[in-house]
């Protein structure tokens, strides 16, 4: 009785190694269907569609004729799309000098001995995380307010009124104000990044860095910054990504004004499409933006699978 028994399950172990892989997975691949679908309408078909029209003179609608590399050769020549690239470039090494207070809240927190103590500031640090982007953009735009902002009235008020300034209106420090919206810039993703990298690190070796004499700094050269080496690469990469996208902030606070001092390539391309209608145009400038976000991310999950393959190595 026992050898039918251990005969038949031998039999049923030896069917279900028989069959095919492809059984087993297919459920998987069939749940994932419908948000295929839905990511291939709302995304791979506007970007698709994009590059396409990209080579005519697009009127939706209307006649298109073909025009080949024409829109792209009035993009080489198009000096407010260039001008806007030099604008992303200074806004994009803002961000990366922004993070030495992300850095420096991570640190100190990390440093905190009282746990009630650092989860009360951990709270305090994440939670604008939760606040709407827009909101953020309105307020600084109210304390930005030439008349009745905030800093204007601050200034006056103690004795500063000759620096009071039309922050968003005046060309020669537009830009710098609207680097400025956030500060001091402790709550984001950098700062969730930096601090969980941190707090993953044992204890003993901090403890042990202290017993050395190791100062603080020494530590953060020697033993944090290496530690958070992939880390940053990651961040720098995404940086470059958000940057290209960049444009929401600008385009509620001056529109890529005043005389486009503030001028993204995004804002570029919405006012050739919307204030132009120049579509065909339009769609060259989204292209080329799109592949280069395209480059990016894909160096993005290089570095990223880079980073998976090097903690596994880690702990084995």
């Amino acid at each position: 009785m026992t050898s039918n028994v251990a005969g038949v399950g031998s039999t049923e172990e030896t069917q279900l190694r028989r069959r095919p892989r492809w059984r087993s997975v297919a459920p998987l691949y069939l749940a994932l269907l419908p948000l295929a679908l839905v990511l291939g309408v709302v995304e791979y078909y506007p970007a698709l569609s994009g590059i396409w029209y990209s080579f005519f003179d697009w009127n939706p609608g209307g006649d298109s004729p073909f025009i080949g590399l024409d829109n792209y050769s009035r993009m080489m020549g198009d000096h407010i799309w260039w001008q806007s690239f030099r604008v992303l470039g200074a806004i994009f090494l803002f961000a990366i000098a922004s993070w030495v207070f992300p850095l420096l809240g991570a640190e100190l927190l990390i440093s905190l001995r009282n746990e009630r103590a650092a989860f009360v500031y951990r709270t305090l640090l994440i939670a604008p995380m939760a606040f709407p982007g827009v909101v953020t953009a309105l307020v600084w735009s109210f304390m930005y307010h030439p008349n009745d902002g905030v800093i204007n009235t601050m200034l006056t008020t103690i004795g500063l009124g000759n620096l009071a300034q039309n922050w968003l209106g005046d060309p020669s420090i537009a830009l710098i104000a609207l680097l400025f919206v956030g500060f001091p810039f402790v709550a984001g993703l950098q700062f969730l990044v930096f601090y969980s990298t941190l707090q993953n690190v044992p204890k003993e070796i901090f403890e042990a860095a202290g017993i050395d004499g190791v100062g603080r700094l020494r530590r953060f050269w020697h033993i944090d910054l290496p530690l958070m080496a992939t880390q940053v690469r990651l961040l720098f990469v995404l940086t470059i990504i958000n940057t290209l996208q960049y444009g929401f902030v600008a385009y509620l606070l001056t529109a890529g004004g005043p005389d486009n001092a503030t001028m993204v390539p995004v804002l570029r391309m919405l006012n050739v499409a919307f204030q132009g209608q120049d579509w065909g145009f339009a769609a060259a400038l989204s292209t080329t933006l799109f592949l280069l976000t395209l480059a990016f991310s894909a160096i993005a999950a290089l570095v990223g699978r880079r980073s998976s393959i090097s903690n596994v190595r880690g702990r084995r």
